[in-house]
């Protein structure tokens, strides 16, 4: 069972990212994603771009998880970020997204990057989950939220 905790760096959470559009949060989260990783930014955000052009990584009911691989990566990296406020993101169901999970996979890691994904679906599934996300007061009990949903959803 993979742990949200192992691949979501206490740097990766952004607690208010203040964007007004889905490019825009794509390239404020790239950024912070470079700066993590090593990799460029641009290529990065060109990446995510493309990504979201095959179809909108909006799952509905406020979440994003924009994902894409890359050769030069050594092992997977998650951010979360909460949105100072929805915006639109062509999500399935049409609302608007504050909650994006972005992830980063080494282009091999086919399976860990599908149980990444399995995982965070499962921790939004919960709108208990969901709602202490979009309450959660800093960056810490953010933190504690995301790591410590795994025990009690056990697959």
């Amino acid at each position: 069972m993979m742990d949200l905790a192992d691949i979501l760096a206490a740097e990766a959470i952004i607690p208010s990212l203040d964007v007004t559009s889905k490019k825009q949060a794509l390239n404020d989260l790239s950024a912070k994603a470079a700066s993590m990783t090593g990799l460029e930014q641009r290529d990065i955000f060109d990446a995510l771009v493309q990504r979201e052009r095959l179809g909108s990584t909006g799952l509905g009911r406020g979440i994003a998880i924009p994902h894409v691989k890359f050769k030069a990566l050594k092992s997977i990296v998650c951010l979360f970020a909460r949105l100072a406020r929805p915006i639109p993101f062509d999500s399935q169901d049409g609302q608007d997204v504050d909650l994006v999970f972005l992830l980063l996979a080494p282009e091999h890691a086919s399976g860990d990057h599908l149980k990444a994904l399995a995982r965070i679906s499962r921790l939004v599934r919960e709108p208990a989950t969901l709602e202490q996300l979009r309450t959660a007061k800093d960056t810490d009990s953010l933190r504690r939220l995301l790591s410590s949903t795994t025990a009690s959803h056990a697959a």
